[in-house]
């Protein structure tokens, strides 16, 4: 498999430089489950890696197992899940996904019923779960491999880097989407790539 995506990759001539300096890198990345690693990217989104685990581990202690089960996060009052460190809005939506859990029945889902868009879709009728978190959930926790998310500003600005794009909008948007068509079928993994090399990986 990592022969026939760096091979595919490599079709393209910056990617091929970027693959023969950037180590691979395989998609599952310690997923706990849809469930799970849904309310952690709820947790972390606009903190620090250290301070995000540092709140996930208060979180995590506020449940007898230290498993947030959606009855259990229910019936949680938000001034509780607020002792761990959340704002009042992340706890909501910490309880959004809970609910809406709950409601589908969908710890033991098999999404492999369902492609990337019908999935976006589903998702992103939770309040407080957006476009970016669910693509990171099909890249990271179903290891879906062909994933764009242009709405992440690394991958844009590595993109807009490399491939000298200098549109804004809906133009730049076009063009990146237009690029990353010769990754396919294997997009997430060109984003690995394009993440690392934003931090320097060499």
């Amino acid at each position: 498999m990592q022969t026939t995506i760096t091979q595919h990759l490599s079709k393209d001539p910056i990617f091929k430089e970027l693959v023969g300096r950037i180590p691979y890198r395989e998609l599952s990345v310690n997923s706990k489950g849809v469930y799970l690693d849904l309310l952690g990217s709820i947790i972390s989104q606009q903190l620090s890696t250290t301070v995000a685990k540092v709140i996930s581990g208060r979180f995590r202690a506020l449940f007898p197992d230290e498993i947030p089960h959606p009855h259990l996060l229910l019936e949680m009052d938000i001034d509780t899940l607020r002792t761990a460190g959340l704002s009042r809005q992340k706890a909501t939506y910490l309880q959004n996904v809970a609910e809406f859990f709950q409601r589908e029945n969908l710890l033991e889902k098999d999404w492999s019923e369902m492609d990337n868009d019908e999935i976006i879709r589903y998702l992103t009728q939770i309040k407080g779960v957006g476009k970016w978190t669910v693509e990171m959930i099909l890249m990271f926790s179903l290891s879906r491999p062909d994933v764009l998310p242009l709405d992440d500003l690394g991958i844009r600005m590595a993109i807009a880097e490399l491939y000298n794009i200098s549109e804004t909008g809906k133009a730049m948007h076009q063009r990146m989407t237009e690029v990353a068509e010769a990754w396919q079928p294997y997009r997430s993994y060109a984003c690995l790539y394009l993440w690392r090399h934003k931090d320097g990986v060499k």
